[in-house]
C-alpha cells in the first residue's frame, strides 16, 4: 500500500454496496481538513444525527464541533453545521443526548492547544431536534475532565455520564499514563452532579455504559496500554463498580463503542488489534504539535519519561484497523460473531491529514433504530467521517 492515503469525496450521498446484502455507506460532508471522533444519535422521528470535531489537526485551536443530519427516508446527509467556535481552545469529543423531556444536549471538551490535561466540558441545549441551539455553557470546569461516551438514563431516573481524567505528574507533559475513570450522576436532570470513581481504573478510559436486561450496568473501556478492552459492572445504579478486568478482545489505545440492540444482544464496534506486535511507537498523541523539532517515532521498547506503578506506559501509534463489529448474546461475556467492515493497514503514526499521511479507521459510534437497522460512523483516514448502515444479520452472516 502507498504511504499516502487517497482523497475522499465526502458528498454525503448514500451508496448501496455491491455485496448482495443490505449494506449502505456514505462519507458525511465536511469542508475541514481533519474530521474525527463522531457520535451518532437516532431521533424519535427517525432522523439520524452525527456530530464530530473538525479543523486542521486534533489539539489545535481551530478544531471545532460539527453536526450533520440524515433525514428519515432521504438519501443524503446534510451539509455540516458548526456548533462551537472558541478560537482559544481545541473543541473535541462531542456527544449527543436526548433527555426524557425531549431536549437535545450537545456536550464536548474544550482544551488549550495540545494540552489534554487543560480540558473542561461544555454543553448546549436544543429544543427543536437540533436545528437551533441555546448558549454555550460550562458543565464541568475541573481541568483535565474528558468525555467520549453518551449519558445513560437509569431505571431510577438518574442520569449517568462517564468521564475520565487526564492527569499530568508535576513537571511532565500529558501522555495518558495516569488517566482514570469515574461516573457523574445527576438526580435533577443535569442541574447538579455527584461523582463516583471507578476503582483501580488506571489506564482504562472512554468508559461506555449500557443497561443490561437483568438491571446490571456493563461498562467497556479503551486501554491506554493498548492490550485489551476492559470491562466493569455495577448493580447499584452506577455508584459502585467492579475493578476493570481485561476481556478477550484486543484494544490498540483507540476508542470503542457498544450498544444494546432491540433484541437484547450487544453490538460492539472496535479495532480488532492491539500493540502486541508493534515495532514502533509515538511519543504521545500530540507529539507533532508539541515538539515539532523532536523525533516523532520511537522504538517500541524505548521509555517515555514516566510509567505507572506497574511499569506500564501508554502506547501510542498502534495501527487503527480493521474496523470490526462484534455481537454478544450473553451480556458481554463472549463475542462469538465478528465482522470487519473496513480493512487496511491502519497507519496511525501521524495525525497529519493535510498531507494525507494517516490511514486509520477509528473512534466508532454505533446505534440501532426502531426499524432494526444498525448505524455506524467512524473516522476514515482522519479526512472524513464514514457512515455505514447494516442489519444485525449482516454482522452475523
Amino acid at each position: 500500500m502507498s504511504n499516502q492515503s487517497t482523497s475522499i469525496v465526502a458528498d454525503g450521498k448514500l451508496k448501496m454496496c455491491p455485496d448482495g446484502l443490505e449494506h449502505v455507506e456514505a462519507y458525511i460532508p465536511s469542508d475541514c481538513i481533519q474530521n474525527h471522533a463522531s457520535n451518532l444519535l437516532v431521533l424519535d422521528n427517525g432522523d439520524l444525527l452525527c456530530t464530530w470535531f473538525g479543523g486542521t489537526q486534533e489539539g489545535i485551536a481551530d478544531i471545532h464541533i460539527y453536526l450533520s443530519r440524515l433525514k428519515k427516508g432521504q438519501k443524503e446527509w446534510s451539509k455540516a453545521v458548526k456548533l462551537s467556535d472558541d478560537p482559544t481552545r481545541s473543541e473535541q469529543n462531542p456527544i449527543l443526548f436526548r433527555a426524557p423531556d425531549n431536549k437535545l444536549w450537545l456536550l464536548y471538551t474544550a482544551q488549550k492547544s495540545g494540552n489534554q490535561d487543560t480540558a473542561i466540558v461544555r454543553y448546549r441545549i436544543s429544543e427543536d431536534e437540533g436545528y437551533s441551539w441555546g448558549p454555550i455553557e460550562t458543565l464541568f470546569d475541573q481541568p483535565g475532565t474528558f468525555i467520549r461516551q453518551p449519558i445513560v438514563v437509569l431505571d431510577n431516573g438518574d442520569w449517568l455520564l462517564p468521564v475520565f481524567y487526564c492527569i499530568t505528574p508535576p513537571g511532565q507533559k500529558w501522555t495518558g499514563n495516569k488517566d482514570i475513570s469515574a461516573v457523574k450522576i445527576s438526580k435533577d436532570q443535569g442541574e447538579s452532579w455527584e461523582e463516583y470513581e471507578v476503582p483501580n481504573s488506571l489506564g482504562c478510559v472512554h468508559m461506555n455504559i449500557e443497561k443490561l436486561d437483568d438491571g446490571t450496568l456493563l461498562a467497556l473501556f479503551r486501554s491506554r496500554w493498548a492490550d485489551h478492552i476492559y470491562s466493569s459492572r455495577s448493580t447499584d445504579y452506577g455508584k459502585t463498580w467492579s475493578e476493570p478486568i481485561p476481556t478477550q478482545l484486543p484494544n490498540n489505545n483507540s476508542s470503542i463503542q457498544f450498544t444494546k440492540l432491540n433484541n437484547g444482544d450487544l453490538a460492539l464496534v472496535f479495532n480488532n488489534m492491539n500493540a502486541a506486535n508493534c515495532t514502533e511507537r509515538r511519543l504521545s498523541l500530540y507529539d507533532e504539535i508539541e515538539d515539532e523539532e523532536d523525533t516523532d517515532i520511537l522504538p517500541a521498547n524505548q521509555d517515555t519519561p514516566e510509567k505507572d506503578d506497574e511499569g506500564r506506559q501508554a502506547f501510542w501509534g498502534a495501527p487503527r484497523a480493521p474496523m470490526t463489529v462484534a455481537i454478544s448474546e450473553d451480556g458481554g461475556r463472549t463475542w462469538p460473531y465478528k465482522k470487519d467492515i473496513e480493512i487496511g493497514d491502519g497507519y496511525a503514526m501521524t495525525n497529519n491529514s493535510k498531507e494525507k499521511l494517516n490511514r486509520e479507521y477509528s473512534y466508532p459510534s454505533i446505534k440501532q433504530s426502531a426499524d432494526g437497522k444498525v448505524h455506524i460512523a467512524f473516522t476514515y483516514f482522519r479526512q472524513a467521517i464514514k457512515y455505514v448502515c447494516v442489519s444485525e444479520e449482516f454482522i452475523k452472516f
